[in-house]
Order: C-alpha cells, then sequence, then structure tokens
C-alpha cells in the first residue's frame, strides 16, 4: 500500500513539474533583455491625398510667402495650411516616385489642387510633362522651433 502510495506521489509530481515547465513564465520574473521585442506594424495615414501642380519660370526669383526668392531649382512647395519650413515628403502615384520638399510659399491658387511643386521637384517625380498628377502628401518634419533661432531654450 506505502508503494502505490509512493508512486502516485511520484506520478503526479512529475505531472505537476512537467506541465509548470512548459507554463511561460511570470512577466515580472523575466529579465528586461530576455523579454521578446514586439514589433507593430501601423498603416501610416497620408496628410492628405489630391492633385498637385508645378510652377517654374514665370516665378522665379520673385518673393514667396516665406520672404525668401522662389528658386525653381530647389525643391520648395506651396500649400495653403502646412506652416512654412515643413518637410513633405510627395509621391507620384502615376510611378511610385517621391520627393522631400521644404514649404516656402502659399497656394495653389486653384482649389482642386493641394500643392504646387517647384519646376525641380515635378522634375524629380516625373509630373512635369503632364503638369498636374494625383500625388500623396506625407509629413516628414514639423518646421523647426521659432526659439531655436533666437537662441533661447
Amino acid at each position: 500500500m506505502l508503494r502505490v502510495l509512493t508512486n502516485t506521489l511520484v506520478i503526479l509530481f512529475m505531472i505537476t513539474g512537467v506541465e509548470a515547465a512548459h507554463r511561460p513564465p511570470h512577466p515580472d520574473t523575466v529579465s528586461p533583455q530576455a523579454k521578446p521585442t514586439v514589433v507593430h506594424r501601423h498603416k501610416v495615414k497620408p496628410y492628405q491625398v489630391g492633385r498637385a501642380s508645378w510652377y517654374g519660370k514665370l516665378f522665379h526669383g520673385k518673393l514667396t510667402a516665406s520672404g525668401e526668392p522662389y528658386n525653381m531649382f530647389k525643391f520648395t512647395a506651396a500649400h495653403r495650411r502646412l506652416p512654412l519650413g515643413t518637410l513633405v515628403r510627395v509621391t507620384n502615384l502615376v510611378n511610385n516616385r517621391s520627393v522631400v520638399v521644404r514649404v516656402n510659399d502659399r497656394g495653389p491658387v486653384r482649389p482642386s489642387r493641394i500643392i504646387d511643386l517647384s519646376y525641380e521637384a515635378a522634375t524629380m517625380i516625373g509630373m512635369r510633362p503632364q503638369g498636374v498628377q494625383w500625388v500623396r502628401l506625407d509629413v516628414v518634419a514639423p518646421p523647426p522651433d521659432i526659439a531655436e533661432f533666437q537662441g533661447t531654450p
């Protein structure tokens, strides 16, 4: 009888030990280095999708809303609402080419357009021959804080 009881206890102990071995450890007992890294993939929502146009020679050298002269060979753009100095990635939705531009002007004048690109930026994404193209805008970086330029902390 004692032998049967001992064997039963040994078997129960082994079963309990095996179950505990297969159970994941409590999160508080795992060291930070051993914790798995979980990567969440979020879809990034575009800032805006719409039609873009470009402007060039007619405005070259004229003052922009930021006070700097328009240079058709720089990667700049005109947008109605984004703060001046904002960096925006503009992706041509027809050929998937993209360019990063700095908003330095206000526009476009036509309400059906969301952004006016400089001649050079339009050339880089292959939209210059068409004049108008469907694009996606993604804000890359907000404009630098004005305090940086004034030397205040």
